[in-house]
């Protein structure tokens, strides 16, 4: 199952119930995934459902019924798998344990065949599943969660960051090695109840404060015990995945000590600095490009302005749009997208955008500014040109899908793909940002970045991925 979701996990020494703390965070963790969410609290199983969180009336009713100190939770964002209440987590393995997972495993086949050698294998167990199924066999002969992890680590390849919750009523948090996805932990001390959350957003919204974040290679284990933590690798290179500073993460997280709102202004501060663009006006792709919209601004000295309205008060209007599983479902969100005509018309307009991936939703942009009467369209975009699929947690697993791949096959110069870019869009000017300004924005350093859907250096997994189809993907 390859994940782009929000994990969240609680346990209460005081004997708080967490079933309500689980929704909360997961609402806050709403950004991370649309299309199902799903807790499972000790001594009551899983509960989850298609859709939003607690959009169903019956919700409030069912998960009030579920009392209990330790539980975990997911909201997910699907690249692998229909939509369905089946592929939804947390998962349970039989009575061993229920997993949520954030992340991608390259090896699925591989690791079905280990897991097989003990237990018959149906041909439609996910990815997730997997895991769980063989960290489950791992842990039974050898009775020790530091060692089952470390185990289970040597034959993973590709990312994770999950949430566990044991027969036993323990807690287990695991980073992968690399660090791809995020995960950190948070304490609220008036019901003395550690979380672990995929994005310090969520204790926020619960009032906890943000201890650190889980180290890539470290499995965090809460039980009556205590909190106690254990490191299973050791010494590998990070490989932070750079779309979370720019799109996925809510503006008040923060990852790796960086704050995403200002790691955004700067990358937009950068990109004002690469390309010395003359416009009357700054306005950004609502919403994750509004602080990067507003960097730009400021280096740039032209003023910033709210051009583009997302429909709030329409239903499914405040929802985002890469995330939704379905191209027509993306489109549809794009479209209720409004211009302030009196911000644009008859003026030169540069947009600011997160990023360009498949270019369908900024050609929607593009038609909606000239309908409102822009003069003229710059398109800057925060991430630099994605060429090639990604294998570590987000929905472009084909090339045939990436207009900057479409345009420009037969190199990577970058000026020759922003002039073919700009040309399929049909805007005066497409600027796409480079390695050495995303690396500059966010605060870390090249090598501490995955950046395979730029260069196509798998290097950061353990052995490269086999590329599939979308229809393989998707089904």
């Amino acid at each position: 199952m390859r994940e782009k979701c929000g994990v969240i996990g609680a346990y209460s020494f005081s004997g708080h119930n967490v079933p309500q703390f689980l929704v909360r965070g997961l609402e806050s963790l709403q950004h991370r995934g649309q299309e199902s969410w799903g807790i499972a609290v000790i001594g009551h199983g899983v509960y989850k459902k298609l859709g939003l969180v607690m959009s169903d009336p019956e919700d409030a009713y069912n998960v009030k019924r579920m009392q209990g100190n330790v539980g975990i939770g997911h909201v997910r964002y699907s690249t692998k798998g229909s939509t369905t209440l089946e592929n939804s987590h947390p998962i349970e393995i039989g009575r061993s344990l229920s997993i949520a997972h954030n992340g991608t495993i390259v090896n699925a086949e591989e690791l079905a065949g280990k897991a097989s050698e003990e237990v018959c294998i149906s041909a439609s167990v996910t990815d997730t599943e997997l895991v769980g199924i063989r960290l489950t066999q791992i842990f039974e002969k050898h009775k020790d969660w530091q060692a089952a992890f470390k185990i289970l680590n040597e034959e993973i390849n590709g990312s994770y960051s999950m949430v566990i919750l044991t027969e036993k009523g323990e807690l287990l948090a695991a980073r992968d090695e690399r660090g791809f996805r995020p995960l950190c932990i948070g304490y609220q001390e008036d019901t003395e109840t550690y979380f672990i959350s995929s994005e310090s957003c969520a204790l926020d919204f619960l009032e906890a404060s943000l201890i650190r974040d889980v180290k890539p290679g470290e499995l965090v284990k809460i039980d009556k015990n205590g909190f106690s933590t254990y490191m299973f690798s050791n010494g590998v290179k990070h490989a932070h995945c750079p779309f979370e500073y720019t799109y996925f993460s809510y503006p008040s997280s923060y990852l790796e000590g960086i704050n995403i709102y200002t790691a955004r202004k700067r990358i937009g501060a950068e990109l004002a600095k690469k390309y010395k663009l003359d416009g009357d006006v700054v306005i950004p792709v609502p919403d994750s490009a509004r602080p990067a919209a507003q960097g730009f601004s400021v280096e740039s000295k032209i003023p910033f302005e709210e051009g583009l309205m997302k429909g709030r008060y329409r239903k499914r209007g405040s929802l985002r749009s890469f995330i939704e599983p379905v191209q027509k479902r993306r489109e549809e969100i794009v479209k209720k997208v409004t211009a302030i005509k009196a911000t644009v018309e008859g003026k030169d307009v540069i947009v600011v955008d997160d990023s360009i991936v498949r270019g369908t939703s900024s050609s929607i942009i593009v038609k909606i500014l000239k309908k409102a009467g822009a003069r003229k369209i710059s398109f800057v975009s925060t991430f630099p040109p994605i060429r090639y699929p990604c294998y570590a947690g987000i929905d472009f697993p084909t090339q045939e899908e990436l207009i900057a791949y479409k345009v420009c096959k037969d190199g990577k110069d970058l000026d020759l793909i922003n002039r073919r870019v700009a040309s399929a869009l049909s805007v005066d000017f497409v600027g796409y940002n480079d390695i050495e300004g995303l690396s500059r924005g966010i605060g870390l350093p090249i090598d501490g970045l995955c950046l395979s859907c730029v260069t196509g250096d798998y290097s950061c997994l353990k052995s490269p991925p086999k590329f599939r189809t979308r229809k393989e993907m998707k089904g």
